[in-house]
């Protein structure tokens, strides 16, 4: 298995001023069950996101896959950006370093 990072960004900015519209609200819910299911199983190895409320804001998903294609899948099966209000790339990615967690 071989390490990835995918970002995220909203399609919609003023999500982050207004608030999620019904549709929205239910995509970001799923999404953050299917990262949680995949943390769990072990295949994701964190996420999150920056805690600002301007376009800029983005998230983070670092995770496992067997090659790039398996990367691109498990990016295009988010919710999030199944759904369509986030967008996403992904890129091979090296953890160099990581403190222990408590």
């Amino acid at each position: 298995m071989a390490e990835y990072i995918y970002l995220l960004k909203v399609t919609r900015p003023a999500m982050l001023t207004e608030g999620p519209t019904i549709d929205e609200e239910q995509a970001l819910d799923a999404h953050f069950r299917y990262l949680q299911e995949q943390l769990t199983a072990g295949r994701v190895v964190l996420f999150g996101r920056t805690q600002t409320t301007h376009a800029d804001t983005f998230g983070v998903v670092i995770f496992e896959a067997d090659d790039d294609d398996q990367a691109q899948a498990f990016m295009r099966a988010d919710p999030a950006l199944a759904e369509g209000c986030m967008e996403g790339e992904v890129f091979p990615y090296l953890i160099a370093g990581m403190r222990p967690m408590s």
